[in-house]
Order: C-alpha cells, then sequence, then structure tokens
C-alpha cells in the first residue's frame, strides 16, 4: 500500500510539472517595438471600421506592413507579414486581434515563438534642436536622411552631409529647423 501510495505521489508530481506555469509577463521596455507597432495597428483597425475577423486583419496587416521602415519593418519580416518573410506566423498576430487581445498579450506569445521579436528597439531619436551635427558621425547622418526618406547622391565629406540635412530641415523638422541659430 506505502508503494501505491508513493507511486501515485510522483504521477502527481510528474502530471504537475507537464501543467505549464504562468506565462513570463513583459516588463517595461520589453518588446518595444512590437507592443507600438501592433498599438498603432489595432487602433487604426478601429479607426477604419475594418472587420475583426483574421482575414482582413491579415489583409490590413500586411498593407500596413508594406509601408513600414526600420525597425518596424523588421518586426513585420519577423511575424511573416512582409514578401520577403521566410516565415509566416502572422496568424499568430490576427486571430488574437479578432478577439481583441490586447497587444500585451500577443506580443507575449510571439516571444515564446521567436525571441528576436522583442529584442527590438528603437534607435534614440535625436533632437534635432540643440544637437551640433558637426559632432555626428556620418553613419548618423545618413541615418536622418534615411528616416526622411532622402539620400545624399555626391556627398564625399562629412560636410556635404550637413549642408544637405540643413537644406531639408525646414521641410522635415519644421520645428527644429526654426529653433536651430547656425542655419
Amino acid at each position: 500500500l506505502a508503494e501505491m501510495l508513493c507511486l501515485s505521489g510522483l504521477s502527481v508530481a510528474f502530471a504537475l510539472a507537464l501543467v505549464p506555469g504562468p506565462a513570463e509577463a513583459l516588463r517595461e521596455g520589453d518588446c518595444e517595438v512590437c507592443v507600438n507597432f501592433l498599438g498603432k495597428f489595432y487602433q487604426s483597425l478601429k479607426d477604419n471600421d475594418v472587420k475583426f475577423n483574421s482575414a482582413d486583419i491579415e489583409k490590413a496587416l500586411t498593407k500596413s506592413c508594406g509601408e513600414t521602415k526600420g525597425k518596424e519593418n523588421r518586426f513585420c519580416y519577423y511575424i511573416g507579414a512582409t514578401s520577403d518573410a521566410a516565415t509566416k506566423i502572422i496568424n499568430e498576430v490576427s486571430k488574437p486581434l479578432s478577439y481583441h487581445v490586447p497587444v500585451e498579450k500577443i506580443c507575449e506569445k510571439l516571444k515564446k515563438k521567436d525571441g528576436q521579436i522583442c529584442e527590438l528597439k528603437y534607435d534614440k531619436q535625436l533632437d534635432l534642436t540643440t544637437v551640433d551635427l558637426k559632432k555626428l558621425k556620418v553613419k548618423d547622418l545618413k541615418k536622418i536622411l534615411e528616416e526622411w526618406g532622402e539620400s545624399c547622391k555626391g556627398c564625399a565629406e562629412k560636410s556635404d552631409f550637413i549642408r544637405k540635412i540643413t537644406e531639408l530641415m525646414p521641410k522635415y523638422a519644421p520645428a527644429a529647423a526654426k529653433a536651430r541659430t547656425d542655419l
């Protein structure tokens, strides 16, 4: 009898070990790009009266991802919502969104599927009103132009990039252009 009790106790312990524990909640700053992008996307679905079914959400997500750049485009690539993506876990987003699951929960699940999704972080934004362009690296100057969707054809020197940025600043960052005194 003691042997049977011992065995049943072991089987109960084993069964409990197989039951998944509570999902690891996201910490502040975790999945920054995922939470932010899906939050904006969910709001756009509501604003545009999109039907909350998986097919319509997937269509809207693919369209939305087609217009992304930078880290958000990388996020779209990871979930398979870009044309060049190798994997397709887009349904891991569309299905829960169709049930209005909070984006934080969706990102938690995506983190388990692919850890890279939650490693994406936005680049720190430069304050163009105060930053000394002469002290930035050429790489950072190129990044400013890239974010504006511009390039600097024929730029060879750092001063060429700075000239191009100051030239375009009123168009892309009018407040910063007005606040600057060195232009």
